[in-house]
This record gives structure tokens, sequence and C-alpha cells, in this order.
């Protein structure tokens, strides 16, 4: 090779490197704007992980023992492609949605996601209640039935285009709440899980529940084993078909529509959430003075009112109107005493109807609320027992303990003296008392008539 040639070489070489030199340095420079980006990265990922923490924090979670999630997926939306008119079906579509939550409304069901053509409910929450099996299943059957009269006035009883798929399970999950202005929920657990995969073995048009939900409905709703499936963690599951109400419960042959004894029952499952919620309100509520018409005092009565009532041989819904007046009875006695009993049934009636009670069975119970009013004038047979039960101590081996902490209210409110001027009064109310029922006058008017002789005694002139 030629010195020409080496020297070219090495000119090529030379030139080589300093590119190379070049090259590297921008990459050095590269990666440092790199590392200052990683960094700022990292600093940012730390304060958004800060702040989820904070507000993942804030978010009050609640563990609710039994809860009914409901899934629903709306099928067909393929075959809108077959019609002229799909946009406005679409629009019909969402006319549907709207019933479909106030369905779910009424039967104190929460809305807790409904994505595209997939809707997700509980029953249970944020109120806790023990008929949320019931009113998930009677839901899931008026959500049915809307579907097909709203696919007939659509397109008559030969064509329809959406189908519906439901899956039930009630069991234990952790509900967070999320929003501020508007309060939503997210629920998590084995029972959302299940509900979820339930719906996806379902099939369009029918209702079907897991084996714990059969068994907490199975008194009101014939259902039908349909199989099983696996759920990942829990192992099978059985699954059942709710096809109907049960004959006792039903109207019709076909057990399509729920009877009057239904609704009663339902409507004594109820009370139970009822007294719970007004109990809780009047011990909160009632003011520390009343030593005698107190929580204690509404608790007797009720019982009293149904053991007389029982004795008297009344209706399930009759027993369901006189325990609900009994309840509230008193209540009236968080505002004031004066009138209270007017005060209740006024409290009544804007608490009643969110509980399922008629008009017609409010205005019964404001009735015999108010025949225990003093001096007790009843005319039915329910009013008759209320004041029974009301006054029901007066007969009773503990009528001594009673009638001290009824004097002990009055007494610091400045309305009896001594105790000799009370035992003068009592034996004035109590001599031409009696009881309206036969079932009280077995149970109490001797031992009454023993408390008036041993309240002579004790009178000192």
């Amino acid at each position: 090779m030629q010195e020409s040639d080496y020297s070219a070489k090495i000119q090529e070489l030379e030139k080589a490197i300093v590119d190379l030199s070049k090259e590297n340095r921008e990459l050095l420079k590269r990666n440092l704007e790199l590392i200052e980006q990683n960094r700022n990265l990292g600093e940012g990922l730390e304060k958004l992980s800060s702040k989820i923490n904070l507000e993942s924090a804030d978010k009050k979670s609640t563990r609710y023992k039994m809860v009914t999630v409901f899934f629903a997926d709306i099928k067909g939306f393929s075959k809108l492609a077959e019609q002229q008119n799909a946009e406005l079906l679409i629009d019909e579509l969402d006319r549907f949605f709207l019933m479909l939550d106030e369905i779910i409304a009424s039967h104190n069901i929460e809305k807790i996601s409904s994505i595209g053509d997939t809707l997700m409910c509980a029953g249970g929450i944020p109120k806790k209640n023990r008929t949320n099996p019931i009113e998930m299943v009677l839901a899931a059957i008026k959500i049915n039935d809307k579907l097909k009269e709203f696919q007939e006035d659509l397109f008559g009883k030969n064509q329809k285009i959406w189908e519906i798929s439901m899956g039930i399970h009630t069991g234990p999950v952790i509900a967070a709440e999320q929003g501020k202005k508007k309060i939503t929920y997210e629920l998590k657990g084995e029972t959302v899980n299940i509900a979820s995969r339930i719906e996806s073995a379902s099939e369009p048009g029918k209702i079907i529940i897991s084996e714990m939900t059969r068994e907490l409905i199975s008194e009101y709703f014939r259902c039908s084993y349909v199989g099983k499936i696996p759920v990942k963690y829990v192992g099978d599951i059985n699954l059942y078909q709710v096809k109907g109400f049960t004959p006792k419960y039903s109207i019709d042959k076909n057990g399509l529509l729920p009877n009057k004894k239904f609704q009663v029952k339902f409507q004594l499952i109820k009370f139970d959430d009822l007294e719970e919620y007004m109990l809780d309100k009047m011990e909160r509520e009632l003011p520390k003075y009343l030593h005698y018409h107190n929580l204690k005092h509404t608790i007797d009565v009720g019982i009293q009112a149904e053991i007389i009532g029982q004795g008297e041989g009344i209706t399930d819904e009759e027993m369901l109107l006189l325990k609900t007046a009994a309840l509230f009875h008193d209540s009236g006695q968080t505002i004031q005493t004066r009138d209270h009993e007017l005060i209740g049934t006024r409290i009544a009636s804007s608490i009643l109807p969110k509980f399922g009670y008629s008009s017609e069975q409010i205005a019964e119970i404001q009735q015999i609320i108010m025949a225990t009013k003093l001096p007790p004038q009843p005319t039915t047979l329910l009013q008759k027992i209320i004041c029974d039960a009301d006054l029901d101590y007066l007969g009773r081996s503990d009528f001594i303990p009673v009638s001290n902490m009824l004097y002990k209210e009055l007494h610091e409110q400045n309305l009896i003296g001594s105790i000799n001027d009370w035992n003068k009064l009592q034996i004035k109310f109590l001599t031409p008392h009696h009881y309206f029922t036969d079932t009280a006058n077995k149970l109490r008017e001797v031992n009454k008539q023993t408390q008036i002789e041993r309240l002579k005694n004790e009178i000192t002139d």
C-alpha cells in the first residue's frame, strides 16, 4: 500500500473517531436528560401515590354482612343493524333504562354502576335491611315484565330485539363511598364476583340466583334447580331459577302476581327494620327526664299489644297495624309531652310511606295512636288492645317500680307533689279504670285490684 493510501486511511479513521466522540457526547447528554426526566417522573409518581393513598384513606369503607348483588346484561344490540329505525330504537331503549331506574329505586336498591348494556345493583346498602334478597327478586321479576311490555308496545307480540340475563347472589361485601356531591359506592368481595359469574352463566329472560339467595326467599318464591357453575377460589355453587310466587302467596295459577297475604307478610318482615330505625331515633331524641315514657315503655307496649292481640285472635294485617301504632304511640314525646299523640301521628305519616305502608293503613294506625290519649275512649278492637297494652302495668307484679318511675318523671316536672299525693292520685285513676279486652281482663284485673288495696293502706291521711 502506498504512503498516500496510508495517509488517506488514517484521515478516514481520525474522522470516524471524531464522529464517534461527538455521537458519544450527544448520547451522554441525552442520557443525562433522561436520568433527570426519570427523577422528575419518580417524584411525580410518589406525589400521585401519596395523593391516591390519602384519597383511599378518606374513603369510608363499611362491611355489610348481608347484601344482595344483582348483575344484568341487555342483549340484542347486534339486531339493531337489521332495523331501519335503529337510532330511534336506541332512544327508546334509553327510556327503558329510566323505567328500570324507577323499579330499582322503588325497592330500596342502590345502582352501583351502569356501563353500556351491563348493570350492577345492590340491596342492603347504604341502609342495612333484612328484606334485600326478597326486594331484589321482586325487582328482577318487574324488570322482566317491564321489558316484555316495553317491546310489545314497540313491535307487537310477535317481535322482540332485546333480552336480559340476570344473576343474583347474597352475602357479605365491603362498600367504599366515592364522591362528595353525589355519593356512589364501590363494592368489593367474593359476593360481587359470584353474582357476576351467575349472570355470565344465565340465559336471557331467566332470573338465576345462588343457593344462598334461594334459602332466604324460598318461602315466598318457587325456585327450580338448574345446575352448578365453578367459581374461582370458591368451588362449585348451585344455581336456581326463580319461577314466580309460591301458591300460598300468589293471586294467579301461574304464580306471577303476589296476593294480599304476601304483601302483609312482606310488611311484617320490613317491620323489624322499621322498629330498629324508630327505637334508635327515640333513644337519641327522647328527653332524659322521661323516666316512664322512655324507650323501655315503647318496647313494653309493643310486647303487650302483641300478647293481647294474639289472645284476641286478630289477623296478620291487624297485628302489623297494631304493632306499628305501638311503636309510634309515644314518638311525639321527642318533640313535647303536650298533644304528643297527635304529634306521633304526624311522625308516622312522614316515615311509614318509606316502609311500604298504604295511605289507608297509615290512617288506621293514626286512629289507633290517638286512642291512647287519656282518658281512653277506644271504639275498635285494635284501639281497645293498644289502650290495654299502654296501661298493662297497672295489673302486673312490677307495678310498684314502674309507677315509681312515672312519679319521678312527673315530680321532676313539678306536676306532682309528695309520694302521698301520688298514691291518692293513683287510687283515683285506678278505681274507675277497666280493661277493654277479655284477654287483658283475664291477665291483669285481679292483680290491679290488689294494687288498689295496697295503695289505700299506704296513704297516711
